[in-house]
């Protein structure tokens, strides 16, 4: 095994990820090694880690080689698999941007929730085509401590529950999983986003991820609670024929997300890399053992 593998460090809103390079495939991460990387005391530290892999060389992605030259690997912060993450996508975007593999403009990104279409700006922000959200049926109720709220189930290729709540602070610390009934709603978890009302299509939420506690932005999870707050304030662009916009801040800033008359969803917002450096492989593996 090689000695040194490099990373890099970046987030999107704040919600931060380590990014390790590896176009052939050819650096193990088991989800052990993950949890390491993603430490914030006794490693790198991140709400994730994206592991930048060529679509052709993962299994898989192989079969979306031909729409996206670029895999998304996505790791949870505890080494869990996830279908998807719209902040990690556009940090994903840039750090392909910094190394010289794309350009500003249209790219594709391969997740496990499909393939994203990605557009980096001039600006500097970057829109992720976020594909449309499943609006499930049934109650869904979700809880911290004696509190409970109605939720509506949204899927942005990964679960979320939306809760409208008076006021952010009573999703309490968010250190551990919120409740949620029915059991059969989400057999694999869920993430839970809270949310008040700041003005006109404008909200602000707090969520919890599921294999990561709480974090500072939720690009997904954004994208479901525009799509929430839309449908309970009577808006279905597919009725209306006009794209449906909400401004949705963030603990770490402020997400726009809107919803076309097709569906479709689109997320816009900034990406920064913050450092890069190399990882220590006797490290990682004894931190796996």
């Amino acid at each position: 095994m090689r000695t040194r593998i490099a990373f890099l460090k970046g987030h999107g809103t704040e919600n931060d990820f380590v990014i390790v390079p590896d176009p052939d495939n050819t650096v193990d991460l088991p989800p052990a090694a993950v949890a390491a990387l993603c430490d914030r005391r006794a490693g790198i530290g991140g709400d994730g880690l994206l592991h930048v892999v060529r679509s052709a060389a993962h299994p898989e992605a192989r079969a979306m080689a031909d729409e996206a030259e670029w895999f998304m690997d996505y790791r949870n912060g505890d080494g869990s698999v996830a279908e998807m993450c719209g902040n990690g996508v556009r940090v994903f975007a840039r750090y392909l941007q910094r190394a010289g593999h794309v350009t500003e403009g249209d790219l594709a990104v391969a997740t496990r929730g499909g393939v994203k279409t990605v557009h980096i700006a001039k600006d500097g922000d970057i829109t992720v085509g976020m594909g449309k959200a499943r609006l499930p049926e049934g109650e869904v109720t979700v809880g911290v401590g004696e509190r409970s709220w109605p939720a509506r189930n949204v899927n942005m290729g990964n679960p979320h529950a939306v809760a409208f709540v008076a006021d952010l602070a009573h999703a309490g610390d968010l250190l551990a999983p919120p409740s949620f009934s029915p059991a059969s709603a989400y057999p694999d978890g869920v993430n839970v986003e809270f949310v008040v009302d700041r003005g006109p299509n404008h909200v602000a939420l707090r969520v919890h991820e599921r294999g990561a506690g709480e974090t500072r932005s939720c690009g997904t999870g954004a994208c479901a609670v525009a799509v929430a707050a839309a449908r309970r304030d009577g808006v279905d662009p597919a009725v209306t024929g006009t794209p449906a916009t909400y401004t949705v801040d963030v603990p770490g800033g402020t997400l726009v997300i809107t919803e076309r008359p097709d569906g479709e969803i689109e997320m816009t917002g900034p990406a920064v890399i913050v450092a890069e450096g190399e990882i220590d492989a006797e490290w990682l593996e004894n931190a796996v053992r």
